[in-house]
């Protein structure tokens, strides 16, 4: 191979790797907003079950606080799901600073 061969591949490469660290950012904001959307939904959950604990909970009150528990799995389900993205974008920018190091060690 040529040496210009070489440089546009680790240039492609380091442009490959901007993106990905790019992504996992992106995802890491995604699964701080999940966290204080779920903190949120947690508040109310308490608040709610202290509001049914005080008066003995009317129909409607119950039925927010289901509503509001099911709202809280679905955030978590997706902060699992975005989690599990994360861990993959992290592997893809291991992968990329592999071939990187392997283009400085030749």
């Amino acid at each position: 191979m040529t040496g210009g061969s070489d440089t546009a591949k680790r240039e492609m490469l380091l442009a490959r790797r901007l993106d990905l660290v790019a992504n996992v950012s992106a995802l890491t904001a995604e699964a701080l907003r999940l966290g204080q959307k779920r903190a949120g939904i947690e508040m109310d959950v308490l608040r709610l079950e202290l509001e049914i604990g005080r008066t003995g909970g009317s129909a409607q009150l119950v039925q927010d606080l289901h509503e509001a528990e099911e709202r809280a799995a679905a955030v978590m389900q997706e902060g699992a799901r975005c989690e599990q993205r994360i861990a993959a974008a992290e592997a893809d920018v291991e992968d990329v600073d592999r071939s990187l190091a392997a283009k400085v060690g030749n």
